[in-house]
C-alpha cells in the first residue's frame, strides 16, 4: 500500500475524473477502463480475467481486500472525492483493462441458454440484468443494436460485478445472429407483451437451448426483431399493467427456461 495525500499525484490518473475515463475508447476522453467500486465489487474484479492496474482507497477499505495484484494507492475520501470528481461512500475503487471476450461464434456454440438484447440502453437496467443472468444460470449475453457498454462504471456496480463473469458478444446483426443461434439448435424466443403471444409458462421452453429475445425499456422489441423470432412469449400479469422493468421481465424469463 503506497500513501497519497496529493490529488494531483500522477499515479492516480487512472481513477480521474471518473465521469469520461471508465468511457469505451472511441468515446471522447474515454479511455476504455474498467472501473470497481466497493470491496464486493472490487473482489470480483480481483478474482475476474480482468487486467487490475491498481487500486485507490480509504486504508480500512483497502485492508479488508487482503493481498493484491497490483499497487494500493491509500489516502483520505476527501482526497479520492478530489481524484475522481464526486463523493464516493463505498470507500475503495479499483481501475482494469479489459479483457478480451469470446467472439459471437464461440459464445453460441458453447451456450445452452442466452439472453439477447435489443436497445437495451440504460446503463443500470444492463447491470441489473447482467446480475439476473449470473444469479439464474444463463451462460452468455449477446448485445444487439442500441445497447450500452457493459463494461461502464454504472453497470458493474449496479451488477455487483457479475458483469465481470458473465460472458458476453457483440451482434450487430440481429437477423445473422438469429441464423447462427438456430444452426446450433437454440430457439429465439422473443419477449412482449403483445396480444397473440404464447404465455411463457406454456410455451414448452423449459430444458431446452433457448434465446430470449429482450427490448428496450420504452418502446420494447422492434417488430422486425419479433417477427425474426421463433415464438413470441409474454408473462401474464394482471389488469391495469403493460409490462414489466426489462431486467425484472428478464429474471423471470430465465426462470421460467431453466
Amino acid at each position: 500500500m503506497i500513501e497519497i495525500d496529493d490529488p494531483a499525484d500522477p499515479r492516480l490518473d487512472d481513477f480521474r475524473d471518473l465521469s469520461t475515463a471508465d468511457r469505451r475508447p472511441d468515446r471522447p476522453g474515454g479511455r476504455g477502463l474498467v472501473i470497481a467500486e466497493g470491496v464486493v465489487v472490487v473482489e470480483r474484479l480481483l478474482g475476474s480475467p480482468y487486467p487490475v492496474r491498481g487500486l485507490l482507497g480509504v486504508r480500512r477499505r483497502v485492508e479488508a481486500l487482503g493481498d493484491l495484484p497490483a499497487p494500493a494507492y491509500v489516502t483520505s475520501a476527501e482526497v479520492m472525492a478530489e481524484v475522481v470528481g464526486f463523493h464516493l461512500n463505498r470507500g475503495v475503487l479499483a481501475a482494469a483493462d479489459r479483457a478480451p471476450q469470446p467472439d459471437l461464434a464461440e459464445l453460441v456454440a458453447s451456450s445452452r441458454r442466452l439472453a439477447v438484447l435489443e436497445g437495451v440502453g440504460d446503463h443500470e437496467n444492463l447491470g441489473s440484468l447482467f446480475r439476473n443472468a449470473a444469479a439464474l444460470g444463463i451462460d452468455g449475453v449477446l448485445l444487439g443494436p442500441g445497447c450500452s457498454d457493459p463494461l461502464y462504471r454504472r453497470s458493474v456496480r449496479v451488477s455487483m460485478g457479475h458483469v465481470l463473469r458473465v460472458p458476453f458478444a457483440s451482434a450487430p446483426n440481429l437477423t445473422e445472429a438469429f441464423e447462427l443461434l438456430r444452426h446450433n439448435g437454440f430457439t429465439v424466443a422473443a419477449l412482449t407483451p403483445r396480444a397473440g403471444s404464447a404465455n411463457l409458462p406454456d410455451a414448452g421452453l423449459r430444458g431446452r437451448k433457448v434465446a430470449v429475445l429482450l427490448g428496450s425499456e420504452g418502446p420494447g422489441l422492434t417488430d422486425e426483431a419479433i417477427a425474426a423470432a421463433d415464438v413470441a412469449v409474454r408473462i401474464p400479469m394482471a389488469d391495469g399493467v403493460d409490462s414489466l422493468n426489462v431486467a425484472t421481465a428478464a429474471a423471470i424469463a430465465f426462470y421460467a427456461i431453466a
